[in-house]
């Protein structure tokens, strides 16, 4: 696993920087406003958080479903651009069903008839899918909850979760903590771990919307794309994983070589005909290996790369098909279709009924960790 050094405070402008966070005086590279994120849900009261580092690169992180609200990052001329979907205001999140930036959990995915079996005990879980399947965890799901903030520096943010025993369904009382980290050499840098008093499943990630180019008008598929996955999880017609893994050889889904996310995309193959698009989960080459990339993602016109490195098994990627212009985001974007990809690195659907599957349960005494950085480089040409 890659553990970087977390730098020490440098220079007056990131001294600010914690002074604003503190006061009134809050000022985001991307225009956010931090009274805009004040609320209270739960009882509890939302905020906007800013980390950074000595390159400008911000992210801006609410403690509701400690989702990332926005990342600025430099283009290849040093122009910081955000290059996230989501909303400029908290009621915006609280409003509408969603998961932009959100961590979702305790399942990200689908666990088919919203049951599953641990240690001889059926699990009825909530149903919250028009098919009877527990989806994302359930309604609402930590996306939707609010998170408590225990630790922050110029750079990074520390949030935590307390999923009692039954929410949904899960058994246990699960304890989450997670770090936002902005790395000196313009990563994102994600670091969960949860422990449990009961035997439960867990498949926790980050849900955000990309689009690398920093213009959210545009559609994703120009952008170039490798993956380090020979296989991938099928669906049947209802979206449902079959438990199968597939090889991505001669078909859309095969990435090994790079290519425009739209060079194959509307092809007439059935798994895309299912979901309109990709909305599929690679099987990585190396899991559990964090020191290489899983994937990348590049925009010429930028000059924008992003590494995708993780100690998940599996990356499950969404082409923003959903997407139709009909919700308004920051500056007053109407998203378009495939205006965005979301890179969710996670376990596979319905893993808690599919054994051959890499395992999801965590148990007493154990410690889950979890390890996701997205990593921007610039390069002239791929």
């Amino acid at each position: 696993m890659i553990y970087r050094k977390l730098y020490p405070l440098i220079g007056i402008g990131l001294a600010a920087l914690m002074i604003s966070c503190s006061s009134n005086r809050f000022t985001t590279s991307s225009g956010l406003d931090r009274k805009d994120f004040r609320q209270k849900v739960e009882g509890k009261k939302t905020n906007l958080y800013r980390i950074a580092n000595k390159n400008g690169m911000e992210a801006c992180i609410t403690n509701y479903g400690a989702r990332i609200v926005s990342l600025m990052v430099p283009d290849k001329n040093g122009r910081l651009q955000d290059v996230v979907c989501g909303f400029p205001t908290i009621g915006e999140y609280t409003s509408q069903s969603q998961n932009y930036g959100a961590i979702v959990g305790r399942y990200i995915g689908r666990i088919l008839g919203a049951r599953y079996t641990l240690d001889g005990t059926e699990y009825q879980l909530q149903a919250n899918h028009s098919l009877g399947h527990t989806a994302h965890g359930g309604n609402p799901n930590f996306g939707a909850r609010m998170w408590k903030v225990k630790h922050t520096t110029p750079s990074s943010i520390t949030l935590n979760y307390v999923s009692p025993d039954g929410e949904n369904g899960f058994p246990g009382n699960l304890d989450i903590t997670l770090t936002y980290t902005i790395t000196d050499d313009n990563a994102l840098d994600l670091q969960f771990e949860a422990v449990t008093d009961k035997p439960t499943v867990l498949n926790l990630c980050n849900h955000s919307f990309f689009n690398i180019s920093g213009n959210l008008n545009k559609s994703v598929e120009d952008q170039i794309m490798w993956v380090d996955g020979d296989y991938f999880t099928p669906y049947d017609k209802n979206k449902c994983v079959t438990g199968e893994m597939w090889p991505v050889e001669s078909t859309p889904l095969n990435f090994k070589t790079p290519h425009s996310i739209g060079e194959h995309i509307n092809d007439n193959y059935g798994q895309l005909k299912v979901t309109n698009g990709y909305d599929h989960a690679w099987v990585l080459n190396h899991p559990g290996d964090d020191s290489k990339p899983a994937m990348w993602v590049y925009d010429k016109e930028s000059g924008r790369k992003m590494e995708v490195y993780t100690t998940e098994p599996g990356i499950h990627i969404y082409t923003g098909n959903g997407l139709k212009g009909k919700v308004k985001g920051k500056d007053g974007i109407y998203y378009p279709f495939r205006a965005a990809v979301c890179f969710e690195t996670c376990h596979f659907q319905d893993s808690p009924n599919n054994p051959q599957f890499p395992s999801t349960i965590l148990r007493p005494g154990e410690t889950f960790k979890s390890h996701t950085m997205f990593k921007f480089i610039i390069e002239k040409t791929i």
